[in-house]
């Protein structure tokens, strides 16, 4: 049993503490911030109540495996509900939206629908993203890359040269190589958003994403993401975590090991309370869910870091984000739960999202989620939730950026002026002219406020990109080089960003501290105790 100190309360702290408290482990969670869920956050106004974070339910059987590794079942926490359709795509020069349903029969109809010929093409590309979801599900996801298994060697190189195509093709040319019509390219190369890149950047492995959104389906937890985050919070708390908000960490204290200055032992944290306070925790085990660029050039000493600020240079990030949180008067049946709303010029959109010029892009293409759609919890009755984000640069590295947001137009200028665009622009590809002078509720966030309030790099809104650099083994080490018991989890480590990712990076910190060299999920206890 070791005392750990557990930074920050998001998604992957929470079932950091979790797991690793299940396992007999004295843990500490401290959050900055006054409540827990990290980016994974809600607001509330006039009886609207809005997810600011994630808000699309992929992987099931992720968020299964990790409810059973703490002996309880997903169903017993959570409502899920079965999204039809899946979402709802509109474009610049589509005769009308298109509605993608979940299931390869459905999937296929429109296609083909749309392009002939197309049916057989996607048929195809499903059945190559299953497979390289389930190769990565196998042997990329669940490991800490701290030793290659012999079993990995013999599952994988039969697919070497596969697998060599999918790094070094794009998602882009992978997606150009199946279907012509624009739309359905789009429908093929959006989720690359979602791994924090282009479908240019990112490798076309990823297309293993449309195994995840096309026939597995997407999901909504009713009551939101803010409450899985309730539920992952009193999972901790049932396992003997404690969790304390307010509270900031400010160094990640250690004691030298040897003579050289390279190596030392963590040795707890120092941290400052909402009163200002110092307090220090003493522990065998940090584990820091904080941002990583956060962690190493402000929480670690400047000659013990693995990643010092040198090593940003060369790092890719992902876009930020403005978002919009509106409440609507009235109903909207011309939206579903979820919308894409798509430029037809997608490389000059890109070009400006990660050019070298912190721009809100104009025209932009843009989420739109209303979750009223489906869930009565979120509006008053017969309102409607909007939550719209639409991509932007991140910050640069001289410090300029977008900007912050507000309520009810209090935010800097380039954020609100790019929401103002985004809800003409639903507006008018949706066909509800009237939309603005229904918005009742209205409150912005940009990249500014992602630095601010949890220390993002650059102000990004997801993490590091998914580019070939900076994927699998190397996106990085999960734990420090240089300080022994110093460990990372979260979307801005391995193996990713997204929810999925966080609960799997959490898996990842429990098998270190195991010394379990496994690639595939940890076995789930049984009835009686035993491994099954």
């Amino acid at each position: 049993m070791s005392r750990a100190v557990v930074i920050g309360a998001g998604v992957a702290g929470l079932a950091t503490a979790a797991l690793l408290a299940r396992d007999g482990h004295d843990i500490t969670v401290l959050e900055r911030n006054d409540t827990i869920g990290g980016r994974v956050g809600s607001w509330e106004a006039q009886g609207f109540r809005f997810d600011t974070g994630p808000s699309w339910w992929l992987m099931p059987e992720c968020y299964e495996h990790f409810f059973a590794l703490l002996g309880t079942r997903l169903e017993d926490h959570l409502e899920l509900v079965d999204l039809d359709p899946a979402y709802r795509v509109f474009g610049e020069r589509y005769e009308g939206p298109l509605d993608v349903r979940t299931g390869r029969a459905a999937v296929i109809d429109l296609f083909e629908s749309v392009e002939p010929g197309a049916g057989r093409a996607i048929a195809e590309y499903l059945d190559s993203s299953r497979e390289a979801y389930d190769l990565a599900i196998g042997s990329f996801l669940y490991t800490t890359f701290s030793r290659v298994p012999l079993r990995t060697l013999i599952r994988v190189l039969p697919h070497a040269g596969r697998l060599a195509r999918l790094l070094l093709e794009s998602l882009h040319d992978r997606v150009a190589r199946t279907v012509t019509d624009t739309r359905l390219r789009q429908i093929l190369g959006y989720p690359a958003v979602f791994l924090a890149a282009t479908p240019r950047t990112a490798p076309s492995l990823y297309h293993l994403m449309s195994a995840m959104d096309l026939e597995d389906g997407v999901r909504y937890p009713q009551g939101g993401y803010a409450r899985f985050v309730e539920v992952l919070g009193e999972l901790a708390r049932a396992q003997g975590a404690q969790l304390r908000t307010g509270v900031e960490v400010t160094q990640i204290r250690t004691a030298p090991i040897g003579r050289t200055g390279r190596r030392a032992r963590a040795t707890g944290v120092v941290a400052r309370t909402a009163d200002g306070a110092e307090l220090r925790l003493d522990a065998d085990i940090v584990v820091s869910c904080a941002d990583l660029h956060h962690t190493e050039t402000v929480l670690v000493e400047e000659g013990l870091r693995t990643y010092p600020e040198r090593h940003w240079r060369h790092v890719s990030s992902g876009p930020g984000a403005v978002l919009a949180l509106l409440g609507v008067e009235g109903e909207l049946p011309e939206l579903t739960h979820h919308n894409l709303f798509f430029t037809e010029d997608w490389d000059a959109n890109f070009a400006q999202v990660f050019g070298s010029e912190p721009v809100a892009p104009e025209p932009a293409s843009s989420y739109v989620c209303m979750p009223s759609a489906t869930d009565p919890q979120v509006a008053p009755a017969g309102d409607e939730n909007l939550f719209v984000l639409i991509p932007v640069s991140p910050d640069a590295p001289d410090g300029r950026s977008v900007g912050a947001g507000g309520v009810d137009g209090a935010g800097d200028p380039a954020v609100e002026q790019a929401v103002d665009r985004a809800i003409a622009q639903i507006a008018d590809r949706a066909g509800i002219p009237d939309l603005a002078q229904r918005i009742t509720v209205r409150r912005t966030i940009g990249p500014a406020d992602f630095a601010r309030q949890y220390h993002a790099w650059r102000g990004n809104a997801l993490g590091p990109a998914h580019t070939l650099r900076q994927s699998a083994f190397l996106r990085g080490t999960t734990r420090s080089r240089h300080i022994r018991g110093l460990l990372y989890a979260g979307a801005t480590t391995a193996p990713g960003v997204g929810v999925p990712m966080c609960l799997i990076s959490a898996e990842n910190v429990l098998k270190r501290v195991r010394g379990d060299t496994s690639d595939t999920p940890l076995p789930v206890p049984g009835p009686t105790g035993g491994a099954r």
